[in-house]
């Protein structure tokens, strides 16, 4: 299942079950203004795959929002996201003024909480899906680590060790989510930069890695930096004898003149300076 579609199909799947389990209560799909629209400070993801933003603004501008967003009223008029980062990057790539959300309050919250824990329990999520499922549950609750693993019946060191892999590059992301790699591969990659990722990404694949020998390249990737020597600055001490008498005529003109190392300082405090700089070497 590749990464976009099968989220996708996730979050919609929490979307269906919010909007039957708040019939009644539900206040519908408005059209507010994509710039009273506050981004949640407590986003937990950091990477957005920059092409697949720019498919998903190129959709919405021919197809329209099929999936709205959802967001909080806020006192001074203004709305606090609650899912749909993307949705929301996407409206502001193609320059739109206005996006479809949901406007929920407190109680709905906790509906869409249950939503989120009961998809949670599904035995088809990969990893990445299920990744991305408990940061929402962080991100859209504000509970920590400890309060969710009592909400999921799973260790905390679990869901920590889960939701790490969403620091991966998204190139490594699908990797995983389409089972071309394991959870146990990805974990070693974290902390590579995203040109190395993709380089022990695509050995793991080409090469048909096992973990084992995925830790000695990263190892031996690890050391390789390590070992590269570092450019030495240039510290020699140079010999300025011989412009011994342009900095004496320097400072007869009330010009002061620094000689350090390697390089020749003169200092301006004020516009006369430089003229006179400027009618010595004739300017």
């Amino acid at each position: 299942m590749a990464l976009g579609r099968g989220l996708g199909e996730l979050l919609g799947e929490v979307e269906i079950a919010y909007e039957n389990s708040t019939s009644g209560v539900n206040q519908g799909i408005r059209k507010i203004d994509v710039s009273l629209v506050k981004p949640n400070p407590n986003q937990p993801r950091k990477i957005f795959d920059e092409e697949k933003l720019h498919e998903l603004s190129e959709s919405i501008k021919e197809h329209g929002l099929l999936q709205p967003i959802v967001v909080i009223e806020n006192t001074d008029g203004t709305f606090t996201l609650i899912a749909g980062e993307r949705r929301l990057r996407a409206h502001k790539l193609a320059n739109l003024e206005q996006i479809k959300a949901i406007v929920v309050d407190e109680d709905e919250l906790k509906l869409r909480e249950l939503a989120l824990i009961e998809n949670i329990q599904r035995d088809d999520l990969n990893i990445i899906e299920l990744a991305f499922c408990y940061a929402q549950l962080l991100n859209e609750h504000n509970i920590t680590h400890e309060e969710l693993s009592k909400k999921v019946f799973k260790s905390r060191t679990s869901i920590t060790n889960t939701l790490r892999l969403l620091q991966l590059s998204p190139y490594v992301q699908q990797a995983l989510a389409s089972d071309k790699i394991t959870a146990g591969h990805a974990k070693i990659m974290l902390g590579l930069s995203v040109d190395e990722q993709k380089m022990v990404c695509d050995s793991i694949i080409g090469q048909k890695l096992s973990v084992r020998e995925t830790e000695k390249l990263v190892k031996e990737l690890k050391e390789k930096d390590v070992k590269k020597p570092k450019k030495e600055k240039n510290t020699t001490n140079l010999n300025f004898a011989s412009l011994s008498g342009l900095v004496g005529q320097l400072k007869e003109n009330n010009l002061k003149v620094k000689l350090e190392k390697n390089y020749f300082k003169i200092e301006f405090n004020s516009q006369e300076d430089i003229d006179k700089i400027s009618s010595y070497f004739n300017l």
